[in-house]
């Protein structure tokens, strides 16, 4: 039976809770303000990351500790003993679950505990993994698919990008600061990619294609607000569009799926 153009597409999925170290293994740099960090460790086996906007929190050493105390689960709620460390949320890029290796990707723009981290951190160094607790699931064999975002939505783009199959269509728009780090994305998708320095204008430009789609979108908090209204007056369907904010400016680790 088809699906209605407005019926819900979103699956919820959750995971049970899960907390781990792992070992920074590689670095790449991919552009001037991005690194690719590969962790690893026997701990990864049986990692689950189900849908492409996953997040895990990154969790950094106590100070005068080699490894991070791990969160547990106590009444209801993740507890970590002693201070709290320095913990961010980052998109699950590539599990390898054959070697348990997961690549996260940093955005390494100005100065902070986790950005200086993934710059400099020692070969070997550890850290701590936590989550995903859940997943949004979006099939994928849609007739189209906007991806919007600023530099943090990008590792969730690259993702979404490599999941998509022919057939479909993937329009993405992103805003970088620095055109050098724009990418020369590929996808089995038709892909239409504009890389731009004010997101707000790309949607104003925008043109929603016809048959089944869905919009994601992710980046710092106001932008993300301000796209919601230009969107649903374009005819995005507010119950295929899922608006996140990866960061807010002025405060730190934030993240925040934005309601209507």
């Amino acid at each position: 039976m088809p699906i209605s153009p407005s019926t819900p597409l979103i699956q919820r999925v959750r995971h049970p809770f899960a907390a781990r170290h792992v070992q920074l293994l590689a670095r790449q740099a991919v552009s001037p303000g991005f690194v690719r960090l590969t962790l690893g460790s026997p701990a990864l086996a049986g990692f689950v990351s189900a849908g492409f906007d996953d997040h895990v929190k990154l969790i950094l050493p106590q100070a005068g500790q080699d490894r991070p105390n791990l969160p547990a689960i106590v009444d209801g709620r993740p507890y970590i003993d002693g201070p709290r460390p320095t913990m961010r949320d980052y998109t699950p890029l590539h599990f390898d679950a054959q070697n348990n290796t997961l690549q996260v990707e940093f955005a390494i723009h100005g100065s902070g505990p986790a950005a200086d981290w993934a710059r400099s951190a020692p070969i070997g160094d550890w850290a701590g993994l936590a989550g995903p607790r859940g997943s949004m699931v979006v099939p994928a064999d849609l007739d189209w698919h906007v991806l919007l975002g600023d530099e943090s939505a990008m590792p969730a783009i690259e993702r979404r990008l490599a999941e998509l199959p022919e057939g479909t269509r993937a329009i993405v728009r992103v805003q970088v600061q620095d055109p050098a780090d724009q990418r020369a994305w590929t996808s089995r998708a038709a892909l239409d990619c504009v890389f731009t320095d004010s997101l707000a204008r790309a949607v104003d430009q925008l043109a929603l294609p016809a048959g089944s789609g869905f919009v994601w979108g992710a980046g710092e908090n106001a932008l993300m607000q301000s796209l919601r209204a230009p969107l649903l007056a374009k005819g995005a369907d507010a119950k295929r569009m899922r608006l996140s904010a990866y960061w807010k400016r002025g405060v730190a680790d934030h993240h925040e799926e934005l309601a209507e």
